[in-house]
């Protein structure tokens, strides 16, 4: 078993709220920050409470979220308008802000966030040193694995304690019309399987796994589909757990888990399976990532692929930047432009075909491990070493990016990517 640091996730914390003079400068024209975010709200609303004990509603105009914001500080608008989505996080783990529920927040704000233009995102010098800071995090081959890292080997025993028992870090795909009585861990085996059917495996066929979390999709092909999988990853915890996973079929030869980078393979194989990796690669690497599966699939051969992508009128504004998850949560990832992804799949010569759309699956999926995130953290279950600032900012992450979805800005999706004979 992996050793661990007895202050765990130590790194996701290394940026603190700054304060100081320019703050409290800027803090001067905060009523013209707050018109601009008026102006901008074409759905939905925010009942505000302000510092000088003032009410406010911004927005109203159209159907949406309604959502309850207390400014403590003026700081916190501060923040905002000069770092976007990082500065707001940063004013809300100084207590600057407080909500009842930040998830509908964060959906305004994703659903309104072409006609907010710049009144919610990082600008100036702010803007160029977050963006200079994530080029520094680029997932070059030297660099790719400490980002994974960073991320995902924070430790087996966290993440069994709110993620299903599947151990899988992905949106589940659910029945529908959505309903609270479905298991995750149904859903999550629902997305396995819908992904693999998609690659019309033969038994004994060879699957290459890129990006394997921790075995359950390699588990299945095996065992399910008769294929033979081997399984890439970066990250040593989700290694370990994927060979105790598939230890039966580790050892008839069946599955092999490699700690190995995607841009390391040379062999052919039947088919590929890549669920929410493309997020890890980066824009740069996007051509790398296709050549690599036009590459290693056979003629005829299909890829099958879970991605998560950002509305392409709101890719310039994101890609210009770094935003909270990015700073936080992952370094280097990047979510996808799909017109800009589909064009390099064309150019490799892959065709896209019988994309599926399911975006508000992983809002329900994000709602479902804060319930059981916010369940091991009241009772005691979270492993040692993670303290109050760590579990406060993974609770605003799963909130973060289930109002994301909610929004409508950002969905994820399955395609499938087939190869010419």
């Amino acid at each position: 078993m992996t050793a661990h640091s007895p202050d765990r996730g130590r790194q996701f914390r290394s940026g603190q709220p700054n304060t100081g003079f320019w703050a409290r400068l800027a803090a001067a024209p905060f009523h013209r920050a707050l018109d601009r975010i008026d102006a901008g709200l074409e759905q939905g609303a925010i009942e505000a409470w302000l510092p000088d004990g003032s009410y406010r509603i911004l927005g109203g105009r159209g159907p949406g979220p309604v959502c309850e914001v207390e400014v403590k500080s003026w700081r916190a608008l501060v923040r905002l308008s000069r770092d976007g989505s990082v500065g707001w996080y940063q004013a809300w783990a100084a207590g600057e802000w407080s909500s009842p529920d930040p998830v509908p927040l964060f959906d305004l704000f994703m659903r309104n966030a072409v006609t907010l233009g710049s009144a919610a995102r990082a600008r100036g010098l702010s803007r160029w040193t977050k963006r200079l800071r994530h080029w520094l995090r680029d997932n070059s081959p030297g660099r790719a694995r400490k980002n994974i890292a960073f991320h995902y080997d924070l430790g087996n025993d966290f993440y069994a304690e709110w993620l299903d028992e599947t151990m899988t870090y992905s949106s589940a795909l659910f029945q529908e019309p959505i309903s609270a009585d479905e298991e995750l861990a149904y859903a999550q085996l629902n997305k396995v399987r819908a992904l693999l059917d998609r690659l019309e495996l033969k038994p004994d066929q060879h699957l290459l796994e890129i990006g394997c979390g921790w075995g359950t999709l390699a588990d299945i092909a095996a065992d399910e589909y008769g294929a033979n999988v081997t399984a890439l990853t970066l990250s040593e915890e989700q290694r370990e757990h994927a060979l105790d996973l598939n230890r039966c079929n580790v050892a008839a030869g069946r599955v092999r888990v490699q700690l190995r980078d995607y841009r390391e393979v040379r062999e052919q194989y039947d088919a590929i399976a890549s669920v929410e990796m493309v997020e890890a690669v980066g824009q740069r690497w996007w051509p790398t990532y296709l050549e690599t599966i036009a590459r290693a699939l056979k003629p005829g051969g299909r890829a099958a692929i879970q991605y998560i992508a950002i509305d392409d009128a709101l890719f310039e504004d994101y890609a210009a930047s770094a935003d909270f998850i990015q700073t936080y949560i992952f370094p280097g990832g990047m979510l996808i432009s799909e017109s800009r992804f589909r064009r390099i799949v064309e150019a490799a010569g892959l065709a896209w075909t019988d994309q599926r759309d399911f975006g508000l699956h992983y809002a329900e999926t994000l709602k479902r491990w804060r319930e059981r995130f916010d369940a091991a953290a009241s009772e005691g279950r979270l492993p040692a070493g993670f303290d109050l600032g760590f579990v406060n900012l993974w609770r605003y992450y799963l909130m973060y990016c289930e109002g994301g979805f909610r929004g409508g800005g950002i969905r994820v999706a399955q395609v499938t990517l087939v190869k010419g004979r």
